[in-house]
Order: C-alpha cells, then structure tokens, then sequence
C-alpha cells in the first residue's frame, strides 16, 4: 500500500460516526422564464457557447457531424455516436490532450447561467472535459432547470463522484482586455439538444 492509499484509508477510517442530514436549501428566485430552451440558449450565446441548430431532415445528429467533418481525431462518451479513439483503452488522462472533438451528453443545464453539468458518468474520463479542443454537448431539453440552486437539488451530486459546470468555453484576457479562448481548456462549446430517447437506437461509425 502507498503513503497516499495508507493515509486516505486512515481519514476514511476515522470519519465521524454521525449521521446529520444537510440543511435544506430554499429555492432563491424559482421564477421559471417563459421558455427555458431559450432563456438556455441566451445565457450560453452570451458565455461564448453556441446552441446548435436542429437539422430538420429528421438526422437528429446532423449538425455534429457537420461540425465533425474535418476533425482530426474524434472521442465520444455517448451511445448515440462513435470515436476514432475509445475512452476504454484510455490509461493515461494525457492521452486525450490529441482529440480534436470530444463529445459527452449532459446531466442537465441551466437556463439561468447557460451551463451544462457534466459528471464521471457522463465524461468517463474526467479530462475529457479539458483537453479536447472543442466539447460538443448533448442535452435533453426535458433536463434543463431554472437555476443554480435546482441544479444543486439534483440527485448527482449526491450519488456521483465527481459533477462539474462548464459555462461555454476556457476564456481568459489579459490586463489590456485581449480574450483568449482555449487558455486552461476546450477552445469551443457547442450544445445540441437532443431527447435521450431519440437516438438511443441509432448508433453511427464517423
């Protein structure tokens, strides 16, 4: 056993034997706009995000493949779609700082704030969220809520390991103003809503 294992099994052996349910959180401002699709769409436009139009032939994955077209290198978390590189033969996290195109499917969003909740469910391997060039998102509009503080209800962050917001894309600017996107992670956001059940038979080789 490793220093590291030795000591985590320490804490965890001696955690207190209590058991004291969390506080209950109110529901600040659960005021749910008129359309929660756009108010979504709004939100991540203005956080650098893109909301992906629908393709009306009835390919519900359309418009990523479009965007996919002249990836390099494709990853995906999601049944719906196929990779290039298969995030079961990923032993090293740094393996995926190659992939052009990650594509993951969302826990839920946010309409207040535009994000997306991704966890380790959803994203596999935690990096993926980071260093892929570009996320694409899928996202049922039934999984969309209000707020911050509905999100945070949700039962994610009681039953899985790990749970993350992205709000579009890495972005950062220096002291004279100058935005640079892709600084501490992926250069590009895109989110497509698609119902979970809509593709859940459809599944496509790139």
């Amino acid at each position: 056993m490793s220093s590291r294992d030795a000591i985590l099994a320490s804490i965890r052996s001696n955690l207190p034997k209590l058991d004291r349910p969390l506080p209950a959180v109110p529901k600040f401002g659960d005021d749910s706009p008129a359309n929660l699709v756009e108010a979504f769409g709004n939100a991540l436009t203005r956080m650098g995000g893109r909301l992906l139009d629908p393709d009306f032939t009835g390919d519900a994955m359309g418009p990523v493949r479009a965007l996919l077209e002249h990836s390099r290198l494709v990853c995906s978390a999601t049944s719906e779609m196929r990779g290039e590189l298969d995030l079961a033969t990923v032993v090293y996290p740094r393996a995926l700082a190659d992939v052009d195109h990650a594509l993951v499917r969302a826990s839920c969003g946010v309409a207040e704030t535009g994000s997306v909740l991704l966890t380790d469910l959803d994203l596999k391997v935690n990096a993926l969220a980071y260093l892929a060039q570009h996320l694409i998102v899928l996202l049922d509009p039934a999984d969309i809520v209000v707020n911050m503080h509905s999100a945070y209800a949700r039962p994610e962050f009681r039953e899985r390991r790990y749970a993350v917001f992205h709000s579009g894309p890495s972005a950062t600017a220096d002291i004279e103003g100058v935005l640079i996107l892709g600084a501490q992670g992926v250069r590009s956001l895109s989110v497509l809503l698609v119902p979970r059940n809509a593709t859940e038979n459809a599944e496509a080789a790139l």
